[in-house]
């Protein structure tokens, strides 16, 4: 891997590194490793461990999950691009990789480890915690779309009458 060759300006329009100062991102650029990748590369692979977490800075990879009941089934969780990041689930829970994220075409990767992270908490609690907030903010508003579109799948299950939202909250 590469030093970071991204500018602040580009780094600071994103939600990963949003609300940074330019002392914060010099502080943070460091560690920043980047690379590129042909199509088709598998950068995380669904099971296995995952010690840092990845912004897209040119390009678009595929988020694939495959089925735990079914090792053939696979599906498109979604597709991330420029200014997306991935594989923050796993720096806060520190489990093995939830999913596989494929390049769908050439792409460049930005890369924070989770060691690079911990050293800028030693560093600069301030950056570090901004980082972290951000993190847990793309993971919660992509947990908001998923809670979206659980909602709007059609199912069997119905609430009963009593538990029925009133019109209140609809």
């Amino acid at each position: 891997m590469s030093e970071c060759t991204a500018t602040n300006e580009f780094l600071r329009k994103h939600s990963m590194f949003g609300g940074l100062t330019e002392a914060q991102l010099q502080l943070i650029k460091p560690y920043l490793q980047q690379e590129t990748y042909p199509k088709d590369t598998t950068l995380l692979k669904q099971g296995e461990p995952n010690n840092s977490v990845h912004f897209i800075v040119e390009g678009e990879v595929a988020v694939v999950r495959r089925s735990e009941t079914n090792k053939k089934q696979s599906r498109i969780i979604t597709t991330l691009h420029k200014g997306d990041s991935f594989g923050e689930m796993e720096l806060i829970d520190i489990q093995n990789c939830a999913a596989s994220v494929v390049t769908l075409q050439t792409t460049s990767i930005i890369t924070l480890s989770n060691r690079d992270l911990y050293k800028i908490s030693l560093q600069d609690l301030k950056t570090y915690t901004m980082l972290v907030l951000n993190l847990a903010r793309d993971i919660s508003r992509r947990l908001r779309s998923a809670d979206e579109m659980l909602a709007m799948v059609k199912t069997k299950a119905t609430l009963p009458s009593s538990c029925a939202p009133s019109d209140a909250f609809v």
